[in-house]
């Protein structure tokens, strides 16, 4: 034991009252884990643990106003901060855990252990350092030593910590990542030689480590060392396939480097989590869709299409959110925008808008900011760029949605006495196709013109009409999908 008082004006108030009302009432206090680490690397902890030796009942009857609601002992402590970091601070007896048949939780706990007993069943030595009030300091397994030498590395065995736990495994390649460390040796031997105990973990478990790697400054770290010690095989499957995939000469690597540059590089620009996801999928069909054309150079055709229904997949069985899933989809299809701004229409660009939806446009364009910059190659002339997004801020004026048109189907109704039905919605479709490809038609006189047309023709002509244009594309694209996996005997 040793003391640190340096860390001890950076422990908020409210931590402070928790543990000083346990000491008041006999038991020890010790903050523990992640915060005690991050204090070290100075980082803001994002919540703070103490650890006691007073049972989770006793610990109830110090803080009345708390709660306990699981099998593992921890105590929240509700101390009325605004602050969510402090709102509740969670409080966990000494403990030892033992049996581990489902690779991710403890069979039986006990309480009431010695505090060494509890930092020997912690992952991580970072994570297994002891902090009271008064600035005494226990670290058993050199956790600050590790910490001056930015290294991840198991509390004792490390085969033995991720058979109790396989998602330990996913935490050390995260931690790489969050705190810009290296791993121990001996640690990602053990990795490698258990990574099939991962299988054993729920897919939201897995999609929680994986977001927070890509919500890191260093995601791509995290996800090479993973791909290395093989574990990045049980997050999702599809990526490894782009290892080794030579591209074409408008790329530097191969396919699953360049799906780490174009996500880190989203990273690095500080840019939101769903542009991350789509860096780090975009290509993620390129193996399967990869041909040679009649110069003997690599092709991709379609792959675009495929990748948008791989991600799909993978991100359903993740778990994630419908939106978020929804919206890297969206941003995966229509990565290959065509953005040349002295060949393309502002027509072209309003369909575009219209594929991906407004509220992903600007989205859509810093992705392929990423996966541009992700080749390797010198980035596109910027003034290029600037005037594809001119092009987007006048299309974005233009109607690109029904909505914006200068009709409605409570105008069509009254103006034509038509009652309610599907029909309106055919007519308006139909109307919006037009004004897709020239806005200058957006006005009242031309739609009521073309609305008495529309409305004349037969019913399922007018629906064929009003859903021609989804038809067309999505026509295009299931005809592309059936077509570059039969070449590719893809199922």
């Amino acid at each position: 034991m040793w003391y640190d008082t340096s860390m001890l004006h950076r422990i908020p108030h409210e931590v402070r009252v928790v543990g000083e009302a346990l000491e008041k009432a006999g038991f020890e206090a010790y903050l523990v884990g992640g915060c005690v680490r991050d204090l070290f690397v100075d980082r803001v902890p994002k919540d703070w643990d103490l650890t006691t030796n007073a049972t989770p009942e006793q610990i109830q009857a110090v803080f009345p106003d708390s709660f306990y609601e699981n099998d593992y002992g921890t105590v929240g402590v509700k101390t009325g901060s605004d602050d969510p970091r402090t709102a509740i601070i969670e409080v966990t007896p000494y403990r030892t855990e033992s049996g581990y048949s489902d690779k991710r939780r403890p069979d039986s706990v006990a309480f009431g252990t010695s505090l060494l007993e509890d930092l020997a069943r912690r992952d991580f030595t970072v994570n297994a350092i002891a902090f009271d009030l008064q600035g005494h300091l226990i670290d058993p397994y050199d956790g600050q030593k590790d910490i001056k030498d930015r290294l991840v590395r198991a509390v004792g065995n490390p085969s033995d910590r991720f058979n109790e736990d396989a998602l330990r495994m996913l935490r050390a390649v995260r931690l790489v990542a969050e705190l810009d460390f290296g791993i121990d040796g001996a640690t990602a031997t053990a990795i490698s030689e258990n990574s099939e105990h991962l299988k054993h973990v729920s897919r939201e478990r897995v999609r929680d480590e994986l977001q927070r790697m890509l919500e890191s400054k260093n995601p791509m770290n995290a996800l090479v060392l993973a791909q290395r010690l093989g574990i990045l095989e049980y997050i999702a499957h599809d990526l490894t396939r782009g290892v080794g995939i030579a591209q074409n000469q408008a790329h530097s690597y191969d396919v699953f480097e360049h799906l780490m540059r174009t996500m880190q590089h989203a990273a690095d620009k500080d840019w939101a989590f769903d542009i991350r996801l789509a860096g780090l999928f975009h290509d993620v069909s390129k193996p399967e869709t990869r041909r040679t054309n009649e110069k003997g150079e690599w092709t991709f055709h379609g792959h675009e299409v495929v990748g948008s229904r791989v991600t799909k997949k993978v991100l359903e069985d993740l778990r994630f959110p419908r939106e978020t899933i929804d919206k890297v989809v969206k941003l995966v299809r229509w990565h290959m925008f065509f953005s040349d701004p002295d060949q393309i229409t502002l027509s072209a660009v309003r369909r575009m808008i219209t594929n991906v939806g407004e509220e992903n446009i600007w989205d859509l364009l810093n992705l392929r900011i990423c996966d541009r910059v992700g080749t390797g190659r010198p980035k596109e002339q910027p003034f290029r760029f600037r005037k594809y997004k001119a092009m987007v801020e006048q299309a974005l004026r233009d109607p690109i949605s029904v909505t914006m048109l200068k009709t409605d189907g409570k105008h069509i109704m009254e103006m034509f006495h038509v009652n309610p039905g599907p029909k309106i919605g055919y007519v308006l479709n139909a109307l919006l196709e037009e004004v897709l490809d020239n806005s200058d038609l957006n006005t009242l006189s031309y739609l009521d013109t073309r609305t008495a047309e529309l409305l004349a023709m037969p019913e399922d002509e007018l629906r064929k009409l009003g859903e021609a244009g989804k038809q067309r594309r999505e026509a295009a694209e299931d005809e592309e999908i059936k077509h570059i996996m039969e070449k590719n005997h893809v199922c």
